[in-house]
């Protein structure tokens, strides 16, 4: 053997996909340092865990695969090597049982991030992970050192490799603020801009919505909307009114065709049936018998059972002499019309669509024209529903990642006649 230092692999990003690529990386006898611009790696998923950590979801492949839309080819070979019942067994081997929800959700049995995180860290310092936080990367200096600043000034590290785990344009609060998209871009890397994913979209409310019903949820309901080819879609859930909009589980799971659409004709139009429950025939019905002097939200009340709320919505989209119009009434509880303008800003949305474009990676998440820089989790140009979707590739993307880069090393050495052990 030659003398040569073993090499040193970089991972930048401590969050899922950037800590699982250290997992993957330190059994292999290589030398791996995790950067973390924030004081604590994991804070958006200890953020996600509040109310309740939604690991991963178990429904079956192929399905799961599509919920990945477009990019569902690509993440399904992501998740040949980690899919849910490889993350439940992961977490099971960190002392964290899981079990399915009535949704078919998967959450840890005490449904906290905290103990799982905790135990994870440890497990990767025990391995010799090397953590430097509060170092928030700034790019490449003039000799192809990493740089960073630090609460001392800036600083340098040289890695051999590194893997970029540095999140989207979400939740800027916790770390994952886009800000490499200049440092990426000025390298000649393909990046699709980054878009809001799993949102809430602008409406336009009357003061008077905005005011007194912001925070009202509307529940359950029955979402109709066209995709982008114009064909009808429907799904039950709930959302929430807010003073700029709507939002909620049903919004973000249909929010990728709504901001899509609202992107190629200025914007979108959806449809709630509030009462799923009762036929348009029986609502005109109920709806002209006499109303004995009552306001019309107490009528509205009294013979369909919505609340103030749905039928706060119902005088927002008809005007004065159509409320008075019982059939025109009726239609709109079961198709109540909302313009959508355009989806929240990127920073107060659950994540990111758009990141490094996958076609200028390859089969290890490799930068084709940048050897030995990796890329993985929510910076790369795929998104899905809430649901333990976006989590799921997270890791598996972080888990390929880490292998890539350990065997791009290895092989790397190899070449200079030094032998390191063999990635897993």
């Amino acid at each position: 053997m030659s003398n040569l230092p073993t090499p040193t692999l970089a991972i930048i990003g401590g969050g899922p996909a950037g800590l699982m690529a250290a997992e993957a990386a330190c059994g292999t006898g290589l030398p791996v340092h995790l950067f973390e611009a924030k004081g604590s790696v994991g804070r958006k998923f200890l953020i996600a865990g509040r109310g309740g950590l939604n690991l991963t979801h178990s429904e079956p492949r192929p399905n799961f695969d599509g919920r990945y839309r477009e990019r569902a080819n690509d993440i399904a070979t992501w998740l040949d090597s980690f899919d849910a019942d490889a993350l439940r067994a992961w977490a099971r081997g960190l002392g964290i049982d899981t079990f399915v929800g009535s949704s078919g959700r998967v959450f840890p049995t005490d449904r906290k991030a905290a103990p799982l995180l905790r135990g994870w860290v440890h497990r990767l310092k025990v391995a010799g992970v090397q953590f430097h936080v509060q170092h928030r990367w700034l790019g490449w200096d003039a000799n192809g050192a990493l740089r960073f600043a630090t609460p001392s000034g800036e600083a340098s590290f040289t890695a051999d490799a590194t893997v970029l785990a540095l999140g989207g344009g979400s939740w800027p609060q916790l770390g994952s603020d886009g800000a490499w998209v200049d440092a990426l871009t000025a390298r000649g890397i393909d990046i699709a801009p980054l878009q809001p994913a799993n949102c809430g979209f602008d409406i336009g409310w009357s003061d008077f919505i905005a005011n007194k019903f912001a925070g009202a949820p509307l529940k359950p309901v029955i979402a109709h909307w066209p995709d982008i080819d114009n064909t009808t879609h429907a799904l039950q859930g709930e959302c929430v009114l807010t003073e700029h909009g709507i939002e909620g589980s049903l919004i973000y799971a249909i929010s990728a065709e709504l901001r899509d659409r609202i992107a190629r004709n200025g914007e979108a139009t959806l449809h709630l049936d509030l009462v799923p429950g009762r036929t348009l025939e029986r609502l005109q019905n109920d709806l002209a018998k006499p109303r004995n002097g009552r306001s019309l939200g107490e009528h509205l009340r009294r013979q369909t059972g919505i609340d103030a709320a749905k039928a706060a919505l119902v005088f927002e989209v008809l005007d004065q002499p159509a409320q008075q119009d019982m059939t025109q009434v009726a239609g709109a509880l079961k198709s109540l019309p909302l313009r959508l303008l355009r989806p929240r800003p990127l920073a107060e949305t659950i994540s990111t669509a758009g990141g490094v474009r996958l076609h200028a990676l390859d089969d290890a998440l490799m930068v084709k024209q940048h050897p030995g820089l990796f890329c993985a989790g929510e910076m790369l140009d795929w998104e899905a529903p809430t649901g333990g979707y976006l989590l799921t590739a997270c890791f598996a993307s972080g888990l390929r990642a880490g292998r890539g880069a350990a065997k791009w090393l290895q092989t790397s050495n190899q070449v200079r006649g030094k032998v390191t052990p063999v990635c897993p």
